[in-house]
């Protein structure tokens, strides 16, 4: 008997989980860096977690120093990039966390060593993967994660004066092409 009611506790246990998740949500997702010539310079893989979302990016062959990283509005990336639009900022909040809270899109700077190499991970509490969800990664025209030619200040709005765009990637589902 006690066999019984453990296996009917874990399987409405299971249903309730099941319920419990979103059928929209996109819980992974990735994005291929390309530079302005094309060439594939990273690759990101996003994955939705309670805390929000994890990027794991990995860079190869970027210019050494510090390097601003956002995610901007708009899931494009046409040389120079600006096709990409401005950061993600659903809230329409002032740049850069030493401001105040910032927008959504707003990360720490990335720090690539002599080597051109990186490898690191990003927690951004701010956006979710979550279709239909406020600070969704996946709106009506998607978005883009985007490296700058030098550091952001953290401060300057509207962009954390970083410069150019040097590399973007559009963000996708997982399991989407690559573009």
């Amino acid at each position: 008997m006690r066999t019984i009611k453990l296996l009917a506790t874990g399987a409405a246990a299971l249903f309730v989980a099941t319920l419990a998740m979103p059928a929209s949500s996109a819980e992974l997702a990735n994005a291929q860096l390309k530079d302005s010539s094309g060439k594939a310079v990273g690759d990101a893989d996003l994955t939705q977690t309670p805390a929000g979302v994890l990027i794991k990016l990995q860079l190869k062959g970027m210019k050494p120093g510090e390097h601003a990283f956002h995610i901007h509005a708009v899931g494009k990336c046409e040389p120079p990039f600006t096709s990409a639009g401005g950061h993600f900022n659903p809230g329409h909040h002032k740049h850069g966390m030493m401001a105040g809270p910032g927008h959504a899109g707003d990360m720490p700077n990335l720090h690539v060593p002599q080597s051109g190499d990186l490898s690191v991970e990003v927690l951004n509490a701010a956006v979710t993967l979550d279709k239909g969800k406020p600070n969704s990664l996946f709106d009506a025209d998607g978005s883009a994660l985007v490296v700058h030619a030098t550091a952001d200040d953290y401060r300057s709005d509207p962009a954390g004066n970083a410069g150019d765009r040097i590399a973007c990637g559009v963000i996708q589902e997982s399991g989407a092409a690559k573009k």
